[in-house]
């Protein structure tokens, strides 16, 4: 794609004779002519661009690791929401660019920013992605362009962090270029839903902004949602992802109360699912996994801190989320003592699943890790099967464990006890609950078949 062919479009002007950015960028979205830019090609960039690609417009995906753009070029996909067939036609039908060249951002109409917002050592909102991206594209943005974050973060990023880093280009936005914000919704693993069926919460900087990123997302998503602002935007995804945080807070602190009582928390939240109103099942765990519902909680407590609010409720629900991991070391520690009459630093423990959720291979933030690294910190000699995850790659907080691979389960027997942690479909449960010795299951794993083993502990 040539940046004289994109530029081609004969200008839109008013009746003095001046360019009307909007207008122009409004032809070319509806024309279905306009190159979409997606930055960071990770679990939500690169199935976005694909959905891009595929509704019909030339999408140009950037990433700065070098590695996806050499695999992306073989026409390797290396996240499951895409497959190798559709990346390789977009690729050949000139839809589809994988590139590390951050100076196409001015071949780009329309800009989508999906960049990691992770959290600070200190729980707090690390927005550096974000800003390093925003200075990258105020270095290429040109008059016509539309930004849109879809990065999770707290009300008033686009606003206020966003637009003034945009705006050190000597452009202005609502005048030169326009901004919004639309959260992304996947849902890694959901064969449901994927990015064009998910409805899409859309909000402009202005009614330009707003015409223009619905008229956007509506060309490629099969329903957008429009709301106010881009701060009302914001708050959208962080109280979805609050609600769900909370919900599980709650459920794995009943997990520690009725265990105590000798009550099965599994056989209560599947009855009390029955009733047709009123409730919703959600499930304990071993702690939170994937990079929105561990995080996005606290870049709201951050946020409401300037505004002198504590979120009590939040701040607890997230301090039992990150407990977990405690919690079940304590059960597998007494469990180990109590069938084998050992100490955790003597013992052999086999990890069943390292991804966040069954079903994929997603790793971010995944409470197995955390559970890996603690159990060897404690001297256990620890392993894992993941048939999802052939070896741990490296990672932000879990360096330690790059490089340990996944291992077979002819030999389970030879474990002192297995951990479920991550309750993927085809592991092969029945064969865990006829060889291991001891079962402690975080996921409800073998109960749920109906399999009988010779110790088994909930956790």
């Amino acid at each position: 794609m040539d940046k004289t062919d994109i530029l081609q479009d004969e200008w839109i002007t008013d009746e003095h004779g001046q360019t009307q950015p909007a207008a122009l960028l409004e032809s070319r979205l509806t024309a279905r002519t306009a190159v979409i830019g997606v930055i960071g090609l990770g679990y939500v960039g690169l199935p976005l661009a694909m959905a891009v690609a595929n509704a019909g417009f030339s999408a140009i995906g950037f990433d700065i690791d070098a590695e996806k753009i050499v695999a992306l070029d073989r026409g390797r996909s290396y996240i499951d929401a895409v497959d190798n067939v559709t990346l390789q036609q977009r690729r050949t039908d000139g839809r589809f660019l994988g590139t590390s060249n951050f100076g196409k951002l001015a071949d780009c109409d329309v800009i989508v920013i999906c960049v990691p917002t992770p959290l600070s050592a200190n729980r707090e909102p690390n927005l550096s992605y974000v800003e390093a991206t925003a200075r990258q594209i105020a270095a290429h943005l040109r008059s016509g362009q539309l930004v849109l974050l879809e990065s999770t973060t707290y009300p008033g990023t686009t606003e206020n962090l966003l637009v003034p880093l945009l705006e050190t280009s000597g452009l202005k936005n609502r005048v030169d270029f326009f901004t919004g914000f639309s959260p992304e919704r996947e849902d890694p693993g959901n064969r449901n839903f994927h990015t064009a069926s998910i409805p899409k919460v859309v909000a402009g900087s202005g009614a330009d902004a707003r015409r223009l990123a619905e008229l956007f997302y509506g060309a490629v998503v099969e329903r957008t949602v429009c709301v106010s602002t881009p701060d009302t935007a914001e708050a959208v995804k962080i109280t979805e992802n609050i609600f769900r945080a909370v919900n599980v807070a709650l459920v794995n602190e009943l997990k520690l109360v009725y265990d105590a009582m000798g009550i099965d928390i599994w056989e209560v939240i599947d009855a009390a699912a029955t009733k047709p109103f009123g409730y919703m099942p959600f499930y304990p765990g071993p702690g939170l996994g994937g990079h929105c519902i561990p995080i996005d909680p606290f870049y709201l407590t951050w946020r409401a801190r300037e505004f002198g609010i504590a979120t009590r409720f939040i701040e607890l629900a997230g301090e039992i989320n990150v407990a977990m991991p405690t919690h079940v070391i304590a059960k597998l520690e007494a469990a180990i003592d109590l069938v084998h009459g050992k100490s955790l630093s003597k013992s052999r423990v086999l990890l069943i699943g390292i991804a966040y959720k069954k079903n994929v291979s997603d790793m971010r933030e995944s409470p197995s890790l955390v559970l890996m690294e603690k159990l060897i910190q404690r001297g256990c000699d620890v392993e894992f099967h993941d048939p999802h995850v052939a070896e741990i790659p490296p990672t932000r907080e879990h360096g330690s464990l790059t490089g340990y691979q996944s291992v077979s389960l002819n030999d389970v027997a030879k474990y002192d006890a297995v951990l479920i942690a991550t309750d993927h479909d085809i592991v092969d449960y029945a064969g865990l609950a006829g060889a291991a010795q001891l079962i402690v299951d975080t996921r409800n794993a073998i109960a749920k078949r109906g399999l009988a083993t010779a110790h088994l502990v909930k956790a």
